[in-house]
Order: structure tokens, then C-alpha cells, then sequence
């Protein structure tokens, strides 16, 4: 039995489904665990989103960003830009079975120290305190107030991070922090940089290097930071090596860290 952890996917079928093939993955004793961002940008999400679901227990999916943008953008909350690739899972006849599906996936999932989240966590949390945090939105978002916390998360003006927030500003600012960090600094207030680690704002540092972070007992697997490319590191796997930007998708073998790769699609002019 081995585990393998895929970077984000983006939509790039031919490119999962190649990489599946490379690794010799056998659904009855291997798994799957993919980092989010499964959907835009990319040219097939619905492809996407079908073969995952089809892996049926086998796959364990953790929600990205864009992943939350579907489910936005499915329920009017958000408005499709030039840019996203999705409206091949909006119009598609079994539209609504796979957006049922993919709010049922978690924005964590943890396996002994072994913990996945698609982007990061704050300095100040143990990874017994994201664990329970990200529960809090996981239940939100199976329950019947998800549209009004897709819309806190899209619209409204979030505060930062604090143990006293409540309620729905709550759930929405662990969210963002889940899907969303790359930097912050050292008491968490979060940046929006996206581009490399050399360049970070002065102040800010890559969430996984402030000194003291509370989590680093544990393995965390992340992607979301393309710019920062196939980083591992002994309490750090970062997957997201840009498949979708022309560069490669990545699976990472928890037990070995063994690393398998295939070319992303040519980026279009």
C-alpha cells in the first residue's frame, strides 16, 4: 500500500491521468491524496472532477481556492472572469451531482503527523487546533448555511485571524487562511504575494519559515504557491509545480518521498 500526494491539478486531465498511470496506481491498495485546486484555469476540469469522484474511497480531496470558486460560482455568487475554465462543469448534465460531491470534501485531511491542506496555516495554530478549525467550515459547508459563508468568503470584508472571532466571520477567516496563505508575518497577518519566495514584502515570510510555528511537529502538505515550485523538506512537502503554467504535475510518495513528474500543457499565447 502506498500513498501518493498529486499537486494541483488545475483542470490538466491528460496530465493526471498520465500521471496516475506512471505511478502504477492500483485502487485497491494504494492512495490518492490530491492537494485542492482540482478545477480552472486548466482544460478539462469536468474530466477532472469525474475521475476523481469515480476513485470513489480511494482519492482524498481537500478543498482549494478555486475549488471554492466553483462552488461560488455555481450558486450566482460570484461572476465567471475571461480567465476561469469552468463553465464545463456548470453546464454539464450531472453538474449538480459533482458540485454536491466536491462541497462534501474537507479543507483538511490527516493521517497520524501527516497533515494536507491546499495552501497553509498560521504560525500560531498546532495542528491540533487546525484540524478542529477546519472542521468548524467543513461542517458549514455540508450544512444548510454554505451559500451564506461562500458569500462571507468572496464578499465580505475579513478580518484577520484571532481565537476570539466568532460565527461566521470566523469560519470564513480560517477558510481564507486554509486556501489562501503564502506569507505572513511572524504574529500572522497574511500578505496577498504571490510571486517567489526571494521577493516577499519586507516583513512578510513564507508561513512555513516563521520561527516558533506551532505546527512543526507535523508533515504538511501544500500547494497553491506555484512560484514556489516542488519544495520537500522534513515537515513540509510543497507540490504545486505549476502544471498548469506549462511546467510540471507532481506526486509525491508519502512513505519515500519518491517524486514522479510529467510535463505540463503548452501554454497558449
Amino acid at each position: 500500500m502506498a500513498t501518493y500526494a498529486i499537486g494541483d491539478v488545475q483542470g490538466c486531465l491528460a496530465q493526471l491521468s498520465q500521471l496516475i498511470d506512471r505511478i502504477g496506481f492500483n485502487a485497491t491498495r494504494d492512495r490518492l491524496w490530491f492537494v485542492g485546486d482540482l478545477v480552472n484555469r486548466g482544460p478539462d476540469s469536468l474530466g477532472v472532477l469525474r475521475l476523481i469522484k469515480n476513485l470513489g474511497a480511494s482519492a482524498s480531496v481537500v478543498l482549494g481556492n478555486h475549488d471554492l470558486f466553483l462552488l461560488a460560482a455555481a450558486e450566482g455568487i460570484v461572476t465567471l472572469r475571461p480567465k476561469d475554465t469552468i463553465k464545463d462543469v456548470l453546464g454539464a448534465d450531472d453538474s449538480s451531482e459533482l458540485i454536491d460531491w466536491l462541497r462534501g470534501r474537507p479543507l483538511l485531511v490527516h493521517d497520524e503527523s501527516v497533515l494536507m491542506v491546499h495552501a497553509g496555516l498560521l504560525p500560531q495554530w498546532t495542528s491540533a487546533e487546525a484540524v478542529q478549525l477546519a472542521h468548524e467550515v467543513d461542517d458549514t459547508l455540508a450544512g444548510p448555511d454554505y451559500r451564506e459563508f461562500l458569500r462571507d468568503f468572496f464578499h465580505a470584508s475579513l478580518p484577520s485571524w484571532h481565537p476570539s472571532l466568532t460565527g461566521r466571520m470566523r469560519r470564513a477567516s480560517v477558510a481564507r487562511v486554509i486556501t489562501r496563505i503564502r506569507s505572513c508575518t511572524p504574529a500572522g497577518e497574511m500578505s496577498g504575494f504571490s510571486g517567489a519566495p526571494e521577493d516577499i514584502p519586507p516583513g512578510y515570510l513564507p508561513w512555513f519559515r516563521v520561527p516558533g510555528r506551532r505546527s512543526a511537529g507535523a508533515t504538511i502538505v501544500t500547494g497553491h504557491w506555484a512560484a514556489l515550485g516542488l519544495q520537500l523538506e522534513p515537515d513540509h512537502l510543497a507540490i504545486d509545480s505549476g502544471c498548469v503554467w506549462g511546467r510540471y504535475l507532481t506526486a509525491v510518495r508519502l512513505e519515500d518521498r519518491a517524486v514522479f513528474q510529467v510535463e505540463g500543457p503548452r501554454p497558449t499565447r
